[in-house]
């Protein structure tokens, strides 16, 4: 039955390898995958929040909020993985037109770390939060047809 389903399907009539095996068990159906898409979002936004709270913790407060406030956004991005999946979502980061905008957003969480746990920095950890957040924000835009413009041209207006 499952050649036949097969070869209905366009797919190829021959037995299927180990390989392609595993990638059948393996997919996930599209109410598992947008249960993974919110759970990681939800806890994304979640580290996020908890961050923002941890400002006001004694001491270590901007350290804490660098790192929550990145582990968020990490898994803010990593919950894109559960939609598409992994290596389709990673292939359209890299792709030409949102290339610099993922190398700065990617930048920046590597650099907000670095400042709270090897230079333990707090004002350069603060900092490369902020510039986290616009380079997500860009990047997240380049997802939207001629958002960027738009953008563009309303900060053009309001500069002049």
């Amino acid at each position: 039955m499952d050649k036949l389903k097969r070869v209905l399907s366009g797919r190829d009539a021959e037995e299927p390898s180990g390989l392609a095996e595993v990638i059948d068990a393996t997919t996930l159906g599209w109410g598992t995958r947008v249960k993974g898409f919110v759970a990681c979002f939800a806890i994304g936004c979640l580290c996020s929040l908890l961050g923002s709270c941890l400002l006001w913790v004694p001491k270590k407060r901007l350290i804490l909020f660098a790192v929550f406030y990145t582990l968020g956004n990490i898994a803010s991005i990593g919950s894109t993985f559960f939609l598409m999946g992994p290596m389709k979502q990673l292939k359209r980061m890299f792709e030409p037109t949102r290339l610099i905008a993922t190398i700065v957003m990617l930048l920046c969480l590597i650099l907000t770390l670095c400042s709270a746990f090897w230079w333990r920095k707090e004002g350069l950890a603060l900092l490369f939060c902020i510039f986290q957040f616009f380079a997500l924000a860009w990047y997240s835009i380049s997802f939207i047809p001629f958002a960027r413009d738009a953008v563009k041209k309303c900060v053009s207006v309001c500069l002049s």
